[in-house]
């Protein structure tokens, strides 16, 4: 099968260094750059503690770069594309983990980021880096952009119900519960840092950039669904609480099988379906460092209402994981290479 050569770009964040912790396992890859502007001549241990005694790699300035099978982007949003066309001579397929090639028309990009994409030609070249919606098209693509942690889960949690056209339009709202590893290592507005204690909750309404993510891949209108996140004392994980309203009463049974038949055989979903115990919905602690998304749902029995819970790691199934997942399928490697961790009971 093969050893593919691949580059991280942008190696000292969260992201980054999941990347490391995943690829330096994976006995298809070889990790010969791992950049980063700031720490560049320093151990990658300075900032990934967890791998000392893993690896000697040192971090480089990105302009040390030189030619590989792959490049993963970790950079900033409006980072990666500044050195596409660089970044593109040097690597035949590449996988971005930033926000610049999720959104495919121009218009949304305009609304959720405040300009118009600097490149526009390039955005079609790059697949929407979710494998249970677009798997087929990664097989033979060259570059996949990473969807966004918020969106990914709450897009696997409601696209079989939209697929099937079981939902009411107009009705849908989605509530996160996010760690604080997802505002990656500097606090911002809406996210404090996970090495420091007393993370105070926070709120982000329904501005957030994620929502256009869902809207784009369900195929909804801006005002079908209402999204807000909420920051909370958890350093990974993501929990979504979504409320949908059925165009008809369905039984427990008919809505089990619309998920069996969206996600048969998708090595990275779970349904939860047990009906007692402490772990009869997703949780996302049990999930740390797997790539799992966890879903389970609560019909309401005075109406139409259905609450769909799903889970993920943030850090893996919502970024290093699902981008390692692209990989796999990208280059033709068993799809869960590198990803078979279960996770930790207890947690």
């Amino acid at each position: 099968m093969g050893t593919i050569r691949a580059a991280i770009v942008g190696a000292s964040g969260y992201a980054g260094g999941e990347l490391l912790r995943l690829l330096l396992f994976h006995e298809n890859v070889e990790v010969v750059r791992a950049t980063s502007e700031r720490n560049a001549g320093l151990p990658v241990t300075r900032r990934h503690p967890n791998l000392r005694k893993i690896t000697g790699l040192c971090f480089s300035s990105s302009s040390e770069l030189n030619e590989c099978d792959l490049i993963f982007l970790c950079l900033p949003h409006g980072e990666g594309i500044k050195n596409i066309d660089h970044f593109m001579n040097q690597a035949p397929k590449i996988i971005d983990l930033s926000a610049d090639f999720r959104l495919k028309r121009s218009e949304d990009r305009v609304k959720w980021y405040g300009s118009g994409h600097p490149r526009p030609e390039l955005v079609n070249q790059f697949v929407y880096g979710i494998p249970e919606l677009h798997r087929e098209e990664m097989k033979k693509a060259s570059y996949i952009s990473s969807a966004g942690c918020n969106a990914t889960v709450s897009i696997l949690a409601l696209y079989p119900l939209f697929k099937q056209g079981a939902v009411e339009k107009g009705k849908t709202v989605i509530e996160v519960k996010a760690g604080s590893s997802e505002g990656g290592r500097s606090p911002s507005e809406y996210s404090h840092h996970p090495e420091r204690s007393g993370c105070v909750r926070t709120y982000q309404p329904t501005s957030h950039r994620h929502k256009a993510e869902i809207i784009q891949e369900l195929g909804l209108g801006e005002n079908d669904v209402h999204f807000s996140a909420t920051s909370i004392d958890m350093v990974r994980g993501i929990l979504a609480t979504c409320h949908v309203f059925l165009e008809e009463k369905l039984g427990e049974k008919e809505i089990w099988k619309i998920f069996r038949e969206h996600y048969a055989g998708e090595p990275f979903i779970r349904i939860v379906k047990e009906r007692s115990g402490g772990y009869r919905y997703p949780e996302p602690k049990i999930l740390a460092g797997t790539n799992f998304c966890d879903i389970g749902f609560e019909q309401d029995p005075d109406s139409n209402r259905l609450v769909v819970i799903s889970a993920i790691d943030n850090l893996m199934k919502g970024a290093a994981g699902q981008a390692v997942q692209a990989m796999n399928i990208m280059c033709g490697f068993p799809e869960n290479r590198g990803l078979e961790f279960c996770g930790l009971h207890p947690a």
